[in-house]
C-alpha cells in the first residue's frame, strides 16, 4: 500500500512533544500536604478535574490549572493556596522535549511542514516551540482558537487557517481523550498515538501506534 503523504503533519505540544510533568509539578508542591502513597491518586484527579475544566467555554489556561487544583483540594480536604497554581503555572515554563523529539522531528521537517494545535496560552507556547530542535510551520493555540482540545473548534479553526481538509493532515497526539478520539469524529482518517502510556490503547480509533517520535520518519515513508 502507498505510504501516506500528508501536506502538513499536525501535532499535540504538551505531552506527546513537550514533557508535560504536571504531575511532578504538583507532587513536589503538595508534598507537605499529600501524604506519598496518596500522591498518585491526588495527581491523578488533578489531571481528570483539568480535562473538565477545559470542556465549557475558553478561559485562560492559568485559570484552568488554578480551578483544577482548587476542586482537586476541595475532593481531598487539602488546604488550596493561590501560589500553588502559579508556581505550577511557573514549573510549566521550565519544562522541555522528551529526548527523542529533536532527531524525530528534524527528519520529518525536511519533507513536511509542521503545525502545532496546543491546549495553551500564546505567550506559554513561546518558551517550547525553540527547544522542539525543528523548524515549526505553524502554531495554533487554545486562546487563537478560543476552545480547548478535545472540543473540535480548535481543530476546525487550524483546518481553516491552513486552508486544508481533514483528508490532508496527519495529526499526531500522546492523548487519545484529547486529540484521537476527536480526529476520529472529524473524519481525520490519519492519526498516530505516540504511545507514551497516558491513556489506554483503543485501536478502533483508527490509529498507527509508535512508542515515540524516533517512530513518526516511517510512517511517512522516510
Amino acid at each position: 500500500m502507498a505510504v501516506f503523504k500528508p501536506k502538513f503533519i499536525t501535532f499535540d505540544c504538551y505531552g506527546t512533544l513537550i514533557n508535560f510533568d504536571m504531575a511532578g509539578a504538583a507532587s513536589a508542591i503538595f508534598a507537605d500536604r499529600v501524604i506519598a502513597d496518596q500522591m498518585l491518586a491526588f495527581t491523578t484527579d488533578f489531571a481528570r478535574y483539568r480535562m473538565d475544566e477545559v470542556l465549557g467555554e475558553w478561559k485562560p489556561y492559568s485559570a484552568v490549572v488554578c480551578q483544577a487544583m482548587a476542586r482537586t483540594c476541595k475532593k481531598w480536604g487539602v488546604e488550596y493556596k493561590d501560589s500553588d497554581g502559579a508556581g505550577i503555572m511557573e514549573a510549566c515554563a521550565t519544562w522541555g522535549p522528551h529526548p527523542d523529539v529533536p532527531a524525530g522531528l528534524a527528519a520529518v521537517a525536511k519533507e513536511f511542514p509542521l503545525v502545532l494545535l496546543s491546549n495553551t496560552m500564546n505567550d506559554l507556547i513561546t518558551h517550547h516551540v525553540p527547544r522542539l530542535g525543528a523548524p515549526i510551520h505553524r502554531v495554533f493555540t487554545a486562546e487563537q482558537a478560543q476552545s480547548y482540545k478535545p472540543r473540535m473548534r480548535g481543530f476546525e479553526y487550524m483546518l481553516d487557517e491552513l486552508g486544508c481538509g481533514p483528508e490532508d493532515i496527519l495529526h499526531v497526539s500522546s492523548s487519545l481523550r484529547y486529540d484521537l478520539m476527536t480526529c476520529h469524529d472529524m473524519g481525520i482518517k490519519n492519526k498516530v498515538w505516540v504511545n507514551r502510556g497516558h491513556d489506554p490503547a483503543n485501536p478502533a480509533y483508527g490509529y498507527t501506534e509508535i512508542k515515540d517520535i524516533g517512530g513518526l520518519p516511517g510512517v511517512v515513508g522516510l
